[in-house]
């Protein structure tokens, strides 16, 4: 249903049907009603009636959903709600804010429900405990602003969602959701994941810049680009999502960028990711959930790590918002809606009259513990001023609307860029990031002929880290058959009948004979040493295959999460990206273990082994960080298919 023939917005609130305002082109406002429906699985989520007629369907999904994944979490029982839609409605940006309500809504007892001090040390425990044990490259611990409502909820949502649409830019989605018992109002800036046409889009943004009094300038902002926690920050979170996108795409995605997300009082850096798929959306949802941008990687061990620091379960806070809309023709084979999920963040949630902020701030190796607090506060008082809650920087605010409404006059002497990602020099040092970066996945990834290994086969042992997705994607493109089994899964028999097994990467202390985990990765790493037959060992498994040798292993004095490194593999320098906390270390000058090559600093930490029917690699080549990437992959690949001589 389109045109003036509806409700009225207070109406609707007045009458207390559920329904849904979403804002994503900043001309018109979606109104959605219809019927409440929760679900158990994202494949239950009723796309079609009973008569298999497709519907358009707002789904919520609670973080919790990660269970379908097998990954840990804090269970709250959260609902899976779907909004079932029956009438739809395009309101124009300026008939719907004469609609909205403007009274302020007041808050009371309010504040974080962790002081900052304790926070502070959660984050020195992440770093020391987690990071320094392996255990990942980056964590995203959140906690929660809260405060009492005494204002309806329908009313409130109303009233913020009005405050979001007047004051907040650069949103992706605009937004407010109001269910039985539930609202949700926020301006999330990031696209999770979208399908249309088959075409799978990925919005890794990362890197909060919080704007300083009066606005955001060249200077200011340059200062955040050149920060290397924040530029690492970002690649870890594109690293992460490309796994992802390998795993649902078939060609593995392609990233461009990096770009400026400017909103009106906080700046992120992004990258877009795109690749074709013939997933149901809904497979497409539940192999990216969810986001690394706010969970940390690798995912699996991220979701372990959230449930033991974090101290209450998440509810919607990092999951996802997907609406699949019907689309009008369907190409023969694929899925028959369309996916818009962003994510939930910069949100506020109200239940019971209760007001929930949940903000969280990504930790790497980098991180300073009341840097991270300060982060949290920005995130929150970002929210909080935006639906009005607090009081608004007025001068930050009005340069923003004022950069975002400039026109550039052509022929003007020195044209004002409209906005600071349109400076020269802003757009210069963006660009720089991407000459560190593989040109494979900047590249388009079209059909290069069969590939030099075309006819052969390969089964990755996957050890609970998704990079396996995007070396498989790069063992294909090789010309390799390639199958992937995860490391519980797998059996004798498959690790026997392999033509060439990769042992892959994996979290944790190689050296941990109490993890089930690990003790099979040896397992697997013996089995098909003893038996003579190819093998490529990568990260995790070239620590145990080094092991094997009788090469010693240990800890990093500091971690090598997302550190890019040029290094001698065998004679030829490759410019390598490594997510290590643990290495293989020979005496300093040592070529050989046994039988064994050994490609090691001047330190002795080994990056890479080779010999009959074998070879191994401390860094991850299928990284965007390792622009040698695919050379030494074809090398290694080649060194354990070589045939092996008595």
């Amino acid at each position: 249903m389109t045109g003036p023939a509806h409700p009225s917005l207070r109406e609707i609130a007045e009458l207390g049907l559920p329904f849904a305002l979403i804002a994503r082109d900043g001309e018109t406002v979606e109104l959605l009603t219809g019927d409440v429906a929760d679900v158990e699985r994202l494949a239950d989520i009723p796309l079609t009636d009973g008569t298999g007629t497709p519907r358009e369907v707002l789904a919520l999904v609670p973080f919790r959903q990660v269970r379908e994944r097998g990954f840990e979490c804090h269970d709250d029982g959260a609902p899976l709600r779907c909004l079932v839609v029956r009438d739809r409605v395009s309101i124009p940006r300026d008939e719907a804010l004469a609609q909205l309500p403007t009274e302020p809504v007041g808050l009371d007892d309010a504040g974080f429900d962790i002081a900052d001090e304790e926070y502070a040390e959660i984050v020195r425990r992440v770093i020391s405990d987690e990071i320094g044990g392996g255990e990942g490259a980056n964590f995203v611990i959140r906690r929660d602003f809260t405060a009492k409502v005494s204002t309806d909820a329908a009313t409130a949502a109303l009233t913020w969602f009005r405050a979001l649409l007047e004051h907040e830019r650069g949103a992706y989605w605009t937004f407010a959701v109001v269910t039985p018992g539930h609202v949700a109002v926020g301006a999330s800036p990031e696209a999770h994941v979208s399908a249309r046409d088959g075409v799978v889009t990925m919005n890794p943004i990362s890197g909060t810049f919080r704007h300083p009094a009066g606005g955001a300038t060249r200077e200011t902002l340059t200062e955040f680009l050149r920060s290397t926690k924040e530029t690492e920050e970002l690649f870890m979170v594109v690293d992460e999502e490309l796994k992802m996108m390998s795993a649902v795409c078939s060609d593995g995605g392609r990233i461009t960028g990096p770009h400026l997300k400017e909103m009106s009082r906080l700046t992120h850096t992004e990258y877009v990711l795109r690749g074709r798929s013939r997933l149901d959306p809904r497979d497409i949802l539940r192999e990216t959930m969810f986001a690394p941008t706010v969970t940390g990687s690798p995912m699996q061990n991220a979701c372990t790590v959230i449930t033991r620091h974090e101290r209450t379960p998440r509810g919607y806070y990092s999951g996802v918002a997907a609406l699949f809309t019907p689309r009008l023709t369907l190409a023969a084979g694929e899925a028959t809606h369309d996916l818009d999920a962003p994510i939930l963040i910069r949100t506020a949630y109200l239940e019971d009259g209760r007001l929930r902020v949940p903000v969280g701030a990504t930790l790497v190796r980098h991180s300073d513990p009341y840097g991270e607090v300060g982060e949290t506060h920005g995130k929150a008082a970002g929210v909080l001023g935006a639906i009005g809650a607090v009081p608004r920087d007025a001068a930050a605010e009005a340069a923003s609307l004022t950069a975002a409404d400039e026109v550039i006059d052509e022929d003007a002497p020195d044209p004002a860029p409209r906005r600071l990602a349109d400076d020269p020099a802003i757009a210069e040092l963006l660009a720089s990031r991407n000459q560190r970066l593989a040109e494979f996945w900047l590249n388009p990834q079209g059909a290069d002929g069969p590939g030099p290994f075309a006819g052969r086969s390969a089964l990755v042992v996957d050890a609970e880290d998704r990079f396996t997705t995007m070396l498989a994607h790069q063992l294909r493109h090789l010309g390799l058959e390639v199958e992937i089994a995860p490391w519980s899964q797998v059996t004798d028999e498959q690790i026997d009948a392999a033509e060439l097994l990769v042992s892959g990467p994996g979290p944790g202390d190689p050296r941990d004979a109490s993890s089930r985990r690990i003790r099979r990765m040896r397992e697997v790493v013996t089995r098909r040493r003893d038996a003579g037959k190819p093998i490529l060992a990568v990260c995790l498994s070239h620590q145990i295959l080094a092991d094997t040798f009788g090469i010693g292993l240990a800890p990093l004095d500091a971690p090598h999460q997302g550190l890019q490194k040029s290094v001698d593999v065998f004679g030829m320098p490759a410019s390598i990206g490594f997510y290590n906390t643990f290495t293989a270390r020979v005496p300093a000058g040592t070529t050989r273990a046994g039988e064994a090559e050994v490609a090691a600093d001047a330190v002795g930490d080994v990056y890479a082994l080779r010999g009959p029917g074998f070879a191994s690699v401390q860094g991850h080549l299928e990284s965007i960080l390792s622009r040698d990437g695919m050379t030494t992959l074809q090398r290694l690949v080649e060194q354990a298919l070589a045939p092996v001589t008595a």
